[in-house]
């Protein structure tokens, strides 16, 4: 049995997903082999999130979103333009990408507070997977002031 999730808060997160989505794609184009290769995993994880919110909102004949945000195209070549200039490029991208990660996270755990039963457990179930990403850059963070 699938769960109901609210269909404009699911597009929502879906939306700031694949933002977030493509700009680990970007900064994966950009850094050394060893980080592109964590870069990869935590795209692939947020490939499962998105597909699973998706696959949730059209079991309820919903219409799952499947572009990003104009924001996200606009931090997206922020990011680039600043990481561009910084003198470490690996650590301007961990950072930037641990920033945006957070933001995310946050917003699933606001949706999750503001949604009714039914929409938060659905919601919870990715949780892990965000937290799993959430160690992993917020760690890489750590390193990168190093």
């Amino acid at each position: 049995m699938s769960t109901y999730i609210v269909p404009s808060t699911c597009n929502a997160l879906i939306r700031r997903s694949i933002d977030l989505r493509r700009l680990y794609r970007r900064a994966a184009m950009a850094c050394e082999p060893g980080l592109r290769m964590v870069l990869h995993e935590n795209m692939q994880t947020l490939d499962v999130l998105i597909a699973d919110l998706q696959a949730q909102l059209r079991a309820h004949d919903g219409k799952p979103s499947e572009h990003g945000t104009w924001r996200g195209a606009v931090r997206r070549h922020m990011a680039s333009w600043l990481t561009h200039a910084a003198h470490s490029r690996d650590n301007a991208w961990i950072r930037a990408l641990a920033h945006q990660e957070s933001a995310l996270l946050h917003a699933f755990e606001q949706a999750i507070a503001d949604a009714p039963v039914e929409s938060a457990l659905a919601l919870r179930r990715q949780l892990p997977r965000l937290r799993g990403i959430h160690l992993d850059m917020h760690s890489l963070a750590g390193t990168a002031h190093h």
